[in-house]
């Protein structure tokens, strides 16, 4: 298998670079559980394939090369669908604008919960793999723009189940009281 330019070059966080087991606990708490897959092999359930996470039910598919946004992306779709959605996903994670920006919006503040992460870095690797925001970079939509995105996630439960998991003041970053 050939990776493509992006995922061979990219200076992104990967997950060889982190310890898996603190991920690993954050992501059980959502009904995850992690799947490694060997160098060189196809990742199941990958929607964008190369290095990228996949996704197949409750499992989250990686390599060691895999960036740690990809699999914390992938692990916010799942987190942010419906229990029907759940049983029957496979590769194609669906949902609306709206949901896509829930998701990236939980990215953040879980990549923000994970001390090997944190805010400056899960941003910065986000802007650097190329996700579009409307103000150019991640923690500027974050911090000036997400309002919609909160909401979306606090309509559903989930920011109050997070901050049961991690610090209250992970939550709270870049936002404006």
């Amino acid at each position: 298998m050939q990776e493509d330019e992006l995922c061979r070059k990219a200076k992104v966080l990967r997950l060889a670079d982190i310890n898996l087991s603190k991920l690993e606990d954050l992501l059980r708490c959502f009904g995850l559980v992690l799947h490694s897959v060997a160098h060189g092999d196809v990742i199941p359930g990958s929607y964008w394939g190369d290095c990228e996470a996949g996704l197949i039910q409750n499992r989250l598919y990686f390599r060691a090369n895999t960036p740690v946004h990809s699999a914390l992306h992938e692990a916010c779709h799942f987190i942010c669908m419906d229990d029907v959605r759940k049983q029957t996903l496979h590769t194609d994670a669906g949902g609306d604008f709206e949901e896509e920006n829930a998701v990236n919006y939980l990215e953040i503040l879980l990549g923000t919960a994970l001390a090997e992460v944190g805010f400056e870095r899960i941003t910065a690797d986000m802007d650097a793999w190329g996700y579009t925001f409307r103000l150019g970079s991640a923690r500027d939509w974050f911090e000036q723009d997400a309002e919609e995105a909160r909401a979306w996630l606090q309509c559903r439960g989930l920011l109050a189940k997070l901050d049961a998991l991690v610090p209250p003041e992970v939550t709270r970053v870049g936002i404006r009281s």
